[in-house]
């Protein structure tokens, strides 16, 4: 059964030689959000396996674009709406709301969620947009920490990370630690895991613009998380994805958050630098 399963998905991702694949060319398509041009492609870092990197906007079929190049047609909309009436309610006992201290999000949170991860000196690690707004609760408002996934915590993620819609994705690896993150993120990316055997390498590097079932293979960029899903139908966060592939592959799901996703994380985002903030992308 292993065997069968490892040929099945050697035949999906076009990695047999014996099995032909079909591919897709990103398309040529502009994205214009509220009259903002996104950057959907451009020159790969230095160091990068890639020349150029493409938003998975780039890889959808044209009824999933539309979509998302539509404000009023976006489903995700919805949870950046939700996410600001979070923004401006009180929790805690502090007394507190997120616009208690930090105001109009529209000024305060612009381009802020283009730079994240960062690295934070007092836990000594990477940390996102989640648990920064976990830090922001339990310290300053007096309030619980968000469970993993919780409406509350992908809605004001949500909304805090569309305040950098149209931005490019700006990481700085030079503060603190975050190069030998990125080093753990990079041999996490190319390690293949469980029962399939497959790294995040072999979807996204080697077999990008295949056919995976009914979908392309796009180069895995993660610049539209929280991302809406027509498959799951509701918005999906970046490290439900992180483990919905490692679970895919038949291996132990990693905690969210844990250091081996953190560490992840670090490095896929710098996969697509330069790429805009689409937040929330909409894909299949």
């Amino acid at each position: 059964m292993k065997r069968l399963s490892l040929a099945l998905a050697a035949g999906l991702l076009g990695l047999s030689g014996s099995v032909g694949a079909a591919f897709a060319d990103p398309v040529d398509d502009k994205l214009v959000i509220d009259g903002k041009e996104m950057i959907t492609r451009t020159k790969a870092p230095e160091g990068h396996p890639f020349d150029e990197v493409y938003s998975g906007w780039l890889f959808r079929e044209a009824e999933t674009r539309a979509t998302e190049a539509d404000s009023f047609a976006n489903p995700g909309m919805l949870t950046v709406e939700r996410g600001e009436e979070i923004w401006n309610t009180i929790d805690g006992t502090a007394g507190k709301s997120c616009a208690s201290c930090h105001g109009d999000a529209s000024v305060s949170m612009k381009d802020i969620g283009a730079n994240y991860p960062k690295w934070d000196a007092t836990a000594k690690k990477p940390i996102n947009v989640e648990l920064q707004i976990d830090k922001c609760r339990t310290e300053k408002m007096g309030a619980e920490a968000y469970k993993f996934d919780a409406e509350e915590q992908k809605s004001l993620t949500t909304y805090i990370k569309h305040q950098s819609l149209g931005t490019p994705v700006a990481i700085d690896l030079g503060a603190g630690e975050m190069q030998s993150w990125w080093e753990k993120g990079k041999t996490l990316y190319y390690t293949r895991t469980g029962q399939l055997n497959l790294s995040c390498a072999n979807c996204h590097e080697n077999s990008m613009g295949k056919f995976i079932r009914a979908d392309h293979l796009s180069q895995g960029q993660v610049n539209g998380f929280p991302t809406y899903r027509f498959n799951t139908g509701g918005m999906v966060s970046l490290h439900n994805r992180f483990r919905g592939c490692i679970r895919d592959t038949r291996a132990e799901m990693p905690k969210a958050f844990s250091d081996e996703l953190m560490a992840l994380e670090v490095y896929v985002t710098w996969r697509g630098l330069g790429l805009s903030v689409e937040t929330p992308a909409v894909r299949q």
